[in-house]
């Protein structure tokens, strides 16, 4: 957890995945978003009661909890003294001061929801202001943070899943996205419709996106997009896109060939004619770069 405290009401923010470079408190005044130099301080006080302690306690003798001494685990830096503290720490063992963060404002407004028509209520995952619907559990990314919100997903799964990470499958879709229902849905901030996407080309989950707004995702739909990419998803998606360019790569090549044997082989006219319905062939499989 990361904090910062307002030096004129003293409010504290979990600044922990907000991104902006200013934050203004509920009292008017703005505040950098920064990391704090943390310095190294005696430890006064029971991070869990805040009852003093002597200067070589390992037990406090109030509440009976551990007195955290080990530096390696002191990461929470105190936004009023920048002192070091254990991370669930309750109070500041060195100044005494409560850890009771506010969450940052989200920034956003309400969208309607492009599934169920529902009123879509901003709300903050991990940072990014996001629209949920309470209706039907589904999610509005914001822009281009997609990529950005599976990473997290993946990581906090993996995180969860510790030792077993590895050996814990993840729930994900694996059907054709040919034979699911095609149901297109307008962007609920241009009311433009939005196009279905394959992510990753390989995931078979579906996802509908607004080039200028966003991504809509259906309930379970983020759980199923980190479940592919974790379950090595990526990677294969990777490789056959590296394997459709060679296919394509290598069709063109073919082409070519036919169509010189075509124009040294024969007569003008046919050389044309073969010439021409080569080019129609050609045409028909566009620059691999285009289909990405």
């Amino acid at each position: 957890m990361r904090l910062i405290a307002c030096p004129s009401c003293h409010t504290q923010y979990d600044v922990t995945h907000a991104r902006e470079a200013k934050i203004r408190c509920r009292c008017g005044v703005e505040l950098e978003n920064r990391e704090l130099e943390a310095i190294e301080a005696r430890i006064h006080r029971c991070a869990s009661c805040s009852a003093q302690v002597t200067a070589s306690a390992s037990q406090c003798d109030y509440c009976g909890s551990h007195i955290e001494r080990d530096e390696s685990k002191l990461s929470l830096v105190c936004p009023e003294c920048y002192s070091r503290n254990a991370n669930d720490a309750r109070f500041c063992a060195a100044c005494g001061v409560t850890f009771a963060p506010q969450p940052v404002e989200v920034q956003g407004e309400e969208l309607p929801c492009p599934c169920c028509g529902g009123s879509m209520a901003v709300r903050e995952l991990i940072g990014i202001p996001i629209n949920e619907c309470s209706g039907c559990n589904g999610l509005w990314v914001p822009g281009d943070e997609l990529d950005f919100l599976i990473s997290r997903a993946v990581a906090a799964r993996e995180r969860t899943a510790g030792d077993q990470a590895d050996r814990v499958e993840p729930r994900r879709q694996g059907a054709n996205p040919y034979r699911q229902t095609v149901q297109y849905r307008k962007c609920p901030k241009c009311a433009g419709m939005m196009a279905r996407r394959n992510f990753r080309k390989t995931s078979g989950v579906i996802i509908d996106q607004c080039p200028e707004h966003g991504t809509w995702l259906d309930a379970d739909e983020i759980e199923a997009l980190a479940g592919f990419v974790r379950s090595g998803g990526r990677p294969r998606a990777e490789a056959f896109l590296r394997d459709l360019e060679s296919t394509d790569q290598k069709q063109r090549s073919e082409l070519a060939a036919m169509r010189a044997r075509i124009e040294s082989g024969r007569s003008a006219p046919e050389a044309e004619a073969g010439a021409g319905l080569l080019e129609l062939l050609l045409d028909l499989l566009p620059p691999f770069s285009k289909t990405r």
